[in-house]
C-alpha cells in the first residue's frame, strides 16, 4: 500500500498543544480531582476535558437542546460517555447485570451502547455519578483505562462460537497484548478509586511520558472470518493454526479509516503485511511496534499522526526493519490465510465443544428497553439464568456464548418474548453499521445512528424490488469522516458533511479487504436512493454468480477500484 519513498524518521516543527498537554499532566492526573469537586459546572475545564479521555471517557452534552440552553442562558447539559476496556469482548452474566443496574439508575438515557471497537459504553454519566462508575467497575473486575486517547485502546478479538478451543488461545493473546500495552501511571486508580499515591517516580517505559502521538488499535483476528475489520487497526495479529492449535501470528501494521474533509493529505489505509512471527514473539513485536510509531509518529500535526501515516511517510521496509531491530526478531515470510466474511452469523451455532452459541443481532448496539420491543432487558432476563458468558462483537451484537442443549430453549424464548430474535430482520439489516453520532457526539456533522434504520428500509425495499432480497450488502453510515462507522470498509459508505448531507463512498467488498472510493460528494440521502435504485437494479441484473455488489461495481467499470489510497484515493470520477 505504501510507494515506498524513504521520508524523514522525525516530523520537526512546533509541536501540537496535546503535546504540551500531556507533558504537564503529571502522568494523566492534570487537575481532575479538583475538578471533580467543582459544582458550578457539570463538565471539565481545561487541558482536563481532553485528559479525561486517556481515562476512558468523552465529555458530551445533548446537541438537540443545546440552542435551547444556550438561549436560556445556561450551560450546554454536559454528561460523560464512559467506555470500559474489555479485550475480545468477553463479559460474564453477573458482571452485565451490574452494567444494566448502572445504566438503568444513574445515567440519563438509561441505555448501553454496545461498540464497534467490541465493548460497551455507557452514555449520559453526569460528573457526581462517574467516581461511582469507575468504582462499579473496579468492583467487577473491570475498567475504562485506555479507551481513548493517544494510547492502545480496547483490543478486539474474533468473536467466533464454533472454534472454542482456538478462539481461547487467541483471546488469551488478546488480553495479555492488551495488559502489557497499558499506560503504567496510577493516575487512573488515585483519581477514581481513591488509591494513595505512591511515592515513586512515575514511568512508562512502552507509551513514554508524553504518550502516542494519536490513538492506536489494535486486533486479533482468526481466518476466515475478518469480523474485527483489521484494516481499520494499527495493528493486527492475523492468527496461523495447525491441528487446531495457535502456533504464531501474520502481522499486519498501518490500517486506519479517518479522514478530514477537504484535506487531501489524509485518506484511509489498509494494513501492511510484515510478515510471519511465532507465538513467543508476540508481546515484542506489539511493544517494537507501539515504540517505533512513538518515536517516528508525527507530533506537530494531529491529522497526520496515525501510524498509517508514519508508514507513508518512511516506508513500509524502513518501518518494519525497526520493528526487527527494536524486538530482536526476524520477520518470517507471511504464512497463507484467506478470509471469506466479515459480518456475524445471527442464530444458534453449535461448536466443537458440543456447546450452543446463541448471535443477537442488536441494531446499531443500542440496547434500550423500546415499546413492545423491551430488549435491555431480555439481555437482563438471560443474564439471570446464564451460566456461559457474553461475548460483545465488533459489529455491534452479542453472543450468549456456551449454552447446554438443556438451557437452549429456555433461552430462546427470553430473546423472542423480549424482541431479540426477529426472523423478519433482513440480511442487509444484519450487514448495516452507523456510528452514534447525533444528538451526543461533539464531532458529527450528520445523522448515523437514528439515520440508519429508515434509511436500511428504504433500501431493503430497493433489494426487493429487483429481486435480491436474500443477498445482503455492506451498507455503513458515519456522521463524520473520523470513520467510528467503519464506512471506508464498506460495499456502501456514506459519510457526513451536513445535516441530511453525504459523501457517497461505493466499490469496497465483502471481506473488507478494498476502500471504496467517492462516486458523489454532498447529496442528499434521496438522491443516494435514486442512485442505488439504479445500481441495485444493475447488479441484480448483470452480476455474475455470487458476486458481491462492490465487486460488481468494479467489473462494471461504475466505480474504479482504490489501488494505493496515498495516491488515488482523491483522484474520483462521476460514475454513469
Amino acid at each position: 500500500m505504501s510507494n515506498e519513498k524513504q521520508g524523514p524518521l522525525k516530523v520537526e516543527g512546533k509541536l501540537a498543544d496535546s503535546e504540551r498537554m500531556k507533558l504537564d499532566s503529571d502522568y494523566l492526573r492534570g487537575t481532575i480531582s479538583e475538578d471533580l469537586k467543582n459544582g458550578l459546572t457539570g463538565g471539565f475545564e481545561g487541558d482536563n476535558f481532553l485528559l479525561i479521555r486517556f481515562h476512558g471517557m468523552y465529555q458530551q452534552d445533548d446537541r438537540d437542546i443545546r440552542a435551547e440552553r444556550t438561549e436560556q442562558k445556561l450551560e450546554p447539559r454536559h454528561a460523560m460517555m464512559l467506555r470500559c476496556r474489555l479485550p475480545g469482548g468477553i463479559i460474564t452474566p453477573s458482571q452485565w447485570l451490574g452494567i444494566d443496574q448502572f445504566a438503568t439508575e444513574d445515567t440519563l438515557y438509561g441505555s448501553i451502547r454496545l461498540t464497534n471497537r467490541q465493548t460497551f459504553q455507557f452514555h449520559g454519566i453526569l460528573k457526581n455519578n462517574l467516581k461511582p462508575a469507575h468504582q462499579l467497575l473496579a468492583k467487577m473486575g473491570l475498567d475504562s483505562l485506555a479507551t481513548a486517547n493517544d494510547v492502545n485502546r480496547n483490543v478486539l478479538c474474533t468473536s467466533n462460537p464454533v472454534q472454542s478451543a482456538l478462539h481461547q488461545q487467541a483471546y488469551e493473546w488478546a488480553k495479555k497484548i492488551s495488559e502489557h500495552l497499558l499506560p503504567r501511571t496510577s493516575a487512573y486508580a488515585e483519581i477514581w478509586l481513591d488509591k494513595e499515591k505512591v511515592a515513586t517516580t512515575d514511568e512508562e517505559p512502552i507509551l513514554g511520558s508524553t504518550y502516542l502521538p494519536r490513538k492506536f488499535k489494535t486486533s486479533v483476528v482468526i481466518p476466515p472470518q475478518n469480523d474485527v475489520d483489521l484494516h481499520a487497526n494499527d495493528l493486527n495479529f492475523i492468527a496461523i493454526a495447525e491441528n487446531d492449535q495457535l502456533i504464531g501470528f501474520n502481522v499486519l501494521v498501518g490500517g486506519g479509516l479517518a479522514m478530514t474533509h477537504g484535506d487531501k493529505n489524509t485518506f484511509p489505509r489498509l494494513a501492511s503485511e510484515f510478515g510471519f512471527i511465532p507465538l513467543e514473539h508476540t508481546l515484542s513485536i506489539a511493544e517494537a511496534v507501539v515504540t517505533t510509531q512513538r518515536d517516528w509518529g508525527n507530533r506537530t500535526e494531529r491529522k497526520n499522526a496515525k501510524t498509517k501515516y508514519t508508514l507513508e511517510r518512511v516506508g513500509v521496509e524502513t518501518f518494519k526493519q525497526e520493528v526487527e531491530k527494536r524486538a530482536g526478531v526476524h520477520f518470517e515470510a507471511i504464512r497463507p490465510y484467506e478470509f471469506t466474511g466479515r459480518g456475524d452469523q445471527i442464530g444458534w451455532l453449535k461448536g466443537i465443544d458440543d456447546q450452543w452459541h446463541l448471535t443477537l443481532f442488536v441494531e446499531n448496539g443500542r440496547l434500550l428497553d423500546y415499546p413492545n420491543k423491551p430488549i435491555k432487558t431480555g439481555i437482563a432476563e438471560i443474564a439471570k439464568i446464564h451460566k456461559g458468558d457474553f461475548r460483545l462483537t465488533a459489529n455491534q451484537n452479542l453472543i450468549v456464548a456456551g449454552v447446554p442443549e438443556s438451557e437452549k430453549a429456555r433461552i430462546e424464548e427470553i430473546a423472542r418474548t423480549h424482541g431479540l430474535i426477529d426472523n423478519s430482520v433482513t440480511f442487509l439489516r444484519h450487514h448495516s453499521m452507523a456510528c452514534v453520532s447525533f444528538p451526543t457526539c461533539p464531532l458529527a456533522m450528520a445523522e448515523a445512528e437514528r439515520f440508519l434504520p429508515t434509511f436500511v428500509d428504504y433500501v431493503d425495499a430497493l433489494m426487493e424490488k429487483h429481486g435480491v432480497s436474500d443477498e445482503h450488502i455492506v451498507l455503513r453510515v458515519t456522521g463524520c469522516a473520523n470513520g467510528c462507522g467503519r464506512a471506508m470498509l464498506a460495499e456502501i459508505g456514506l459519510v457526513g458533511k451536513a445535516q441530511d448531507r453525504y459523501n457517497l463512498h461505493l466499490g469496497g467488498n465483502r471481506i473488507g479487504s478494498r476502500i471504496p472510493r467517492m462516486h458523489r460528494e454532498n447529496i442528499t440521502s434521496a438522491e443516494i436512493l435514486v442512485i442505488l435504485d439504479e445500481l441495485i437494479g444493475r447488479w441484480s441484473a448483470e452480476r455474475n454468480t455470487h458476486e458481491c455488489f462492490g465487486d460488481f461495481l468494479i467489473r462494471a467499470d461504475i466505480i474504479k477500484p482504490v489501488l494505493n489510497s496515498a495516491l488515488d484515493f482523491y483522484d474520483w470520477q462521476e460514475a454513469l
